[in-house]
């Protein structure tokens, strides 16, 4: 149980540490429908999670089990694919920096939060944790880890709920300290959205190179 959570752990950190989603939070929080819509955007991300990681441990069970030396090599290749993805979106990320003095583009959807109902909010949460590629290569890696272990159904389900928890921390945190003390909790989130906008290629390009290299290096121990 310990080893599949320390393979996923960094896979859950890769998700929770997602510009994109915060900013779509804070953004939220500072809407005129702060409470149903943050707190649906946070329900669709949770959701998001929840279902991919699921889904992908299921698939991950029906693999060939491993060889009579502790080997396997076809739940390595697929690591290491994926890997090699992540450093590609690393790189990708890492181009698409603003230069200096450029102010960064935000998507086009974000124009339209202000105006979003809690119905739409939940959905777009569900969409950014489900359907974003690098969300959903970390889902898939965190499923191989833990339909590939040995461990039994409610070890599985608790792997999944951890992950979730650590993934969706960086969403829930904002989200729950605004509700809570939103007078406080404006200048602060209004700080730290204009971090993300400036740093969100940088970021991401950082952490994905950090976590392919992890995951390449977890598919080669598989063989």
């Amino acid at each position: 149980m310990n080893s599949v959570i320390g393979d996923i752990l960094p896979l859950a950190f890769g998700i929770a540490i997602s510009p994109i989603p915060v900013i779509a939070a804070i953004l939220m929080l500072l809407s005129p429908r702060a409470k149903g819509t943050s707190l649906g955007f946070l329900a669709g991300w949770i959701l998001g999670i929840v279902v991919t990681t699921t889904i992908f441990t299921l698939v991950s069970t029906l693999l060939p089990p491993a060889g009579s030396d502790g080997s396997k090599p076809i739940n390595g290749t697929i690591k290491i694919v994926l890997g090699l993805v992540l450093l590609l979106l690393s790189i990708r990320q890492w181009r698409s920096r603003p230069k200096a003095g450029v102010e960064p583009v935000l998507p086009k959807w974000m124009s339209a939060i202000a105006t979003m109902t809690p119905a739409k909010a939940l959905g777009l949460g569900f969409l950014l944790s489900a359907v974003n590629p690098k969300n959903l290569l970390m889902a898939i890696t965190a499923g191989l880890a833990i339909g590939g272990s040995s461990l039994s159904g409610g070890q599985s389900a608790l792997a999944i709920a951890v992950f979730t928890v650590i993934a969706a921390l960086t969403v829930a945190i904002p989200v729950i300290a605004y509700l809570a003390a939103s007078e406080k909790m404006a200048g602060p989130l209004e700080s730290l959205r204009d971090w993300l906008v400036h740093n969100n290629a940088a970021v991401m390009s950082v952490l994905l190179l950090v976590i392919g290299v992890v995951v390449i290096g977890k598919g080669l121990a598989n063989f």
